[in-house]
């Protein structure tokens, strides 16, 4: 289990998050356009303080994403973040896609998907449950793996 400490806070707080390029278009499918696009999402996640690239898959009509974001940061604003200046430099780098989004200046959707990634749910039941009888001393439970 990674934990990462900061100032006052240790966590672990990984996410897997997707996203889709506006109309669902196949804007990245060549694979040169799906290498410079990974390269600049992974360089805008670089400039993010304390925000860590754990895996990208860069698809023709998509990205998923694996992220460390330290509970400081909203998702919500990190996401954002990525996909503005990811858009912005993939654009300028990648001119076939002035032609295919003319009449707009994104890339991507507005939306996204964004769920945790974590220890399984019966894990924490089972650590929450019996926590008092192993702070105490009594149970004799291997809870870590």
């Amino acid at each position: 289990m990674d934990i990462r400490l900061s100032a006052h806070t240790a966590y672990r707080c990984q996410y897997h998050i997707v996203w889709v390029t506006k109309y669902r278009h196949r804007a990245l499918n060549p694979a040169k356009f799906r290498l410079v696009a990974e390269k600049t999402i992974r360089s805008v996640i670089d400039k993010i303080s304390a925000v860590e690239t754990v895996e990208i898959n860069v698809q023709p009509e998509h990205i998923h994403l694996v992220v460390i974001i330290p509970p400081k940061y909203a998702v919500s604003k990190v996401v954002e973040i990525i996909k503005s200046r990811s858009a912005k430099i993939i654009r300028g780098q990648i001119q076939w896609l002035d032609k295919l989004y003319d009449a707009t200046n994104s890339l991507w959707t507005v939306g996204y998907f964004v769920s945790t990634v974590g220890v399984d749910e019966a894990f924490i039941r089972r650590y929450v449950k019996y926590q008092q009888e192993q702070d105490s001393g009594q149970a004799k439970l291997e809870l870590f793996r």
